[in-house]
């Protein structure tokens, strides 16, 4: 997916269609349309440092504001869709009624992390926001980690890409594996301790859901 788009086509585009470019990138592939938002940032900073035609700022806050709206488009999509989806389709993946039920409680407990970190991981930053719906994290929580973490990625990124140039590429992957590496441990952690409490779990899960109804 990072390749789909090089140096020369990103200018293109930004000649053509300017910031909206970048916006409409960013915001479909939040909201789960596997697009290379992350190529076109990086690409489009490059861009501005190397010819000067086009500020930085703006560029961060066109892919923000993208990251953001897409995020909850596709978080209302999970919300409206997802759960539905899941009840009628999840057993045949092993996702019956209790682990569903338990899903909703982790994501309720743990969910602004994924939302937040999710947006520097490749999969989880076109999954993110649709698995938070359909998991009922609240609307709230998920607007303030989906727009700090949006926030954050277009900064780290965009100005990083800009003031390092070409060797932000160089970079890139080893932030992206070490972001990866440490959501793996704490998903593991997650799976670990719901292995070893998971009665506790689903009770603490049904009685939070029944206070909710």
């Amino acid at each position: 997916m990072t390749h789909i788009l090089d140096q020369a086509q990103i200018a293109s585009i930004l000649t053509v269609y300017g910031y909206w470019a970048i916006f409409i990138v960013v915001a479909l592939e939040s909201a789960g349309i596997p697009l290379p938002g992350e190529t076109m940032l990086v690409g489009a900073a490059i861009f501005a440092r190397l010819t000067g035609t086009v500020p930085i700022e703006s560029i961060v806050i066109a892919a923000a504001a993208g990251a953001i709206v897409g995020d909850n488009m596709g978080y209302w999509l999970g919300r409206e869709f997802g759960t539905k989806l899941l009840e009628r389709y999840g057993h045949h993946v092993g996702l019956g009624p209790e682990k569903l039920r338990l899903g909703q409680y982790l994501f309720y407990r743990w969910g602004g992390a994924i939302v937040f970190f999710g947006r520097f991981v490749a999969l989880l930053r076109i999954l993110a926001a649709s698995l938070a719906g359909a998991n009922h994290l609240p609307p709230g929580r998920f607007f303030f980690y989906n727009a700090t973490g949006g926030v954050v990625w277009a900064c780290v990124f965009g100005f990083g890409a800009y003031y390092l140039t070409a060797g932000f590429e160089q970079i890139k992957g080893p932030i992206a594996i070490a972001l990866a590496g440490a959501l793996c441990i704490g998903l593991f952690t997650l799976w670990r301790r719901y292995k070893r409490h998971e009665a506790r779990l689903m009770r603490e899960a049904d009685a939070m859901l029944s206070q909710r109804r």
